[in-house]
Order: structure tokens, then C-alpha cells, then sequence
């Protein structure tokens, strides 16, 4: 905790009514469980069988029909670099008419505060490390994120625009990449460190003397743990309401090589790593300056990178059926 105060606004905090988009998921179960330990307990969290977010009409209601205090739009189709180029149109247009539906439906239901997580694939791909919000603007996001990343950064333009014109109360964090207990082990959607433990898993299992990874293992990333990333996501909603984008990020910045050595080392494979350069590292690297959460609510990440690695594989374990089943 930083060594000021921070005043929450309005009402106790404790007392709001808060709607959840994406409420039953990877990140959505840890902001609920975030916000369970602060008191909150009137939380409405629909899932996507609940409510197709993707349809305005859909949206309205159910925004107007709860009445909440604050809306955290978490809901997003997502997915690792092979998602991404087998399905740049769905995860544009899917994502941008999520975030636009939500942030107008809280307008039109008054409501106080709507949080919206964006994503720092938003950023150009050749941006200064550690990424500074001031950065977003100075280019074109890596290809293959590209749709994604500008259809979440057009919510941020969404968001000023509102406030400039109506006056609706938000905020817009930007989490660097998460992992932990709970993510998506799917083939299909999986992101780097899920993908990467279970080819682990199974080819240690198979008695396999290899695998192979994509791109060269040049490339960086930053990983914030998911109970730290839903604190940040709750500590928005609570004490902050601007038109800036924050980062939500760990300060620890990664070979996606020396990603894989931990991850070998801790799931027990001793076989080979075979690197096939002939598929894209994706941005060549990713860390970002979560300096500006620290300074407007409080925010940074407690989680040790090895701890939480070791909390990951070992859910994975303990479930592996519903972990590579889930694909939202």
C-alpha cells in the first residue's frame, strides 16, 4: 500500500451494487473473489449464456434491469497469437461491440462508474520499455494483436468521449499479460504460459524427449499474476475516476526463453526445447511502467513470479478436464 490515503468516492464502497461482464471467468472469478474480501456483497455477475453482450438490446436490459452502482467490464474474446491470425475479424469486431454496448448501456442506466479492461496489446509494437500510457498513440499495435488491441483502445476513446459529453464517471486499466490459477489450458485459446505447461505436462507424461515452442524465444513478455490484476481492476473502481489509461503491470520483464526454463523446471521436463523460428514471437517485448496506479490508487503487485507459477501448474493438475475444456 502506498503511504497516503486514499479517500473512496461517494457511498462506502462496500455498499455499491456492482455488474460484471465476464464475472464467470478467468479474471472475472478473481475480481469477484477481490471484491468479496473488501465487503462487497451485492455483486451481480452474469455469464455469457446470461446475457450476449454482443447485442445491444441484450446489454440495455440487463444493465437497466440490475440498477448497479458501478459497471466492470470485464467480457472479452481473447486468445494467444494462434487465435489471433486464424480469427483477427471475430476478436475485432466481437470485442469492440462488447466494450461499446456496456459502456453505453451504463450511460442510459446512470450509472456512477463503468471500470473497462483494455489490454496492453493496444500499444505499437516498437514501444519504448517499460511501456508509459503517453506511448499509446505513437503507432501501430504488432499484426498480429492488431485487431484486438485497437478494437479495446477504441472503448478508451469511448469512455473520454462520454465524459466529455455526458459526464460518465469510468476508468480504463490496461493489465499486462495475466496467468494463474484458473486460466485457459484450451489449444485453441490458450496464451503462452498455459500453452506451455500443458505441452510440458504431456510430454513429460508421454516420456517425450522434445518439444517444440514457437518464434525464437527473443522476445519478452510481463506476467501479473490474476489475484494481483483484480486487485488493481477493484482499487479503479473504487478510488479512481479520469479520463487517463493506467497500467496494470508486475515490473518484471521476461525472456519468453527463460519463461520456458521455469517452466520445465517446475513441471519435472527434462527433454529438449526445439524453438521453430518459422512462427512469430509477436511483439519483441512487453513490460510496462505501472508507476501511474501506484500514484492515483495504491496499486502493485505482491505475487512472486515463481509462487505464482507454482500455483498455476499446480491447479492445472488438480483440473485438468475443466481447464482444457473451457475456451471463454
Amino acid at each position: 500500500m502506498a503511504d497516503y490515503d486514499l479517500l473512496p468516492m461517494g457511498a462506502p464502497f462496500e455498499s455499491k451494487r456492482i455488474f460484471v461482464t465476464g464475472g464467470t471467468g478467468f479474471l472475472g472469478g478473481a475480481v469477484r473473489r477481490s471484491l468479496a474480501e473488501r465487503g462487497v456483497t451485492d455483486v451481480i455477475a452474469p455469464s455469457s449464456t446470461d446475457v450476449d453482450f454482443r447485442s445491444p438490446a441484450a446489454t440495455n436490459s440487463a444493465i437497466a434491469d440490475a440498477a448497479p452502482d458501478i459497471v466492470l467490464h470485464l467480457a472479452a474474446r481473447v486468445g494467444g497469437i494462434g487465435a489471433n491470425m486464424a480469427a483477427p475479424a471475430d476478436l475485432y469486431l466481437d470485442n469492440l461491440l462488447l466494450g461499446t454496448n456496456v459502456i453505453e448501456a451504463a450511460r442510459h442506466a446512470g450509472v456512477e462508474k463503468t471500470v473497462v479492461v483494455g489490454t496492453i496489446c493496444s500499444y505499437p509494437k516498437h514501444t519504448p520499455v517499460p511501456f508509459q500510457e503517453g506511448s499509446l498513440w505513437t503507432g501501430y499495435p504488432e499484426e498480429t494483436n492488431a485487431p484486438y488491441g485497437i478494437a479495446k483502445l477504441a472503448l478508451l476513446v469511448h469512455l473520454q468521449a462520454n465524459r466529455a459529453q455526458y459526464g460518465q464517471g469510468g476508468a480504463y486499466v490496461m493489465p499486462t499479460n495475466l496467468y494463474g490459477p484458473g486460466d485457459k489450458f484450451h489449444p485453441d485459446v490458450s496464451h503462452v504460459i498455459p500453452a506451455l505447461i500443458r505441452k510440458c505436462v504431456l510430454a513429460k507424461e508421454a516420456g517425450d524427449t522434445e518439444i517444440e515452442v514457437w518464434g525464437t524465444g527473443s522476445a519478452s513478455r510481463e506476467f501479473l499474476y490474476v489475484d494481483d490484476a483484480a486487485d488493481g481492476i477493484v482499487r479503479a473502481a473504487e478510488f479512481y475516476d479520469g479520463d487517463e489509461p493506467v497500467n496494470l503491470g508486475a515490473n518484471r520483464e521476461l525472456l519468453i526463453k527463460e519463461l520456458v526454463e521455469v517452466v520445465t523446471e517446475l513441471t519435472g521436463f527434462e527433454g529438449r526445447i526445439v524453438w521453430d523460428s518459422s512462427k512469430p514471437d509477436g511483439q519483441p517485448r512487453r513490460s510496462v511502467d505501472a508507476s501511474r496506479a501506484r500514484e492515483l490508487f495504491g496499486f502493485e503487485a505482491r505475487t512472486d513470479f515463481r509462487d505464482g507459477m507454482r500455483e498455476t501448474i499446480d491447479w492445472y493438475l488438480a483440473h485438468r478436464a475443466e481447464a482444457e475444456a473451457r475456451r471463454n
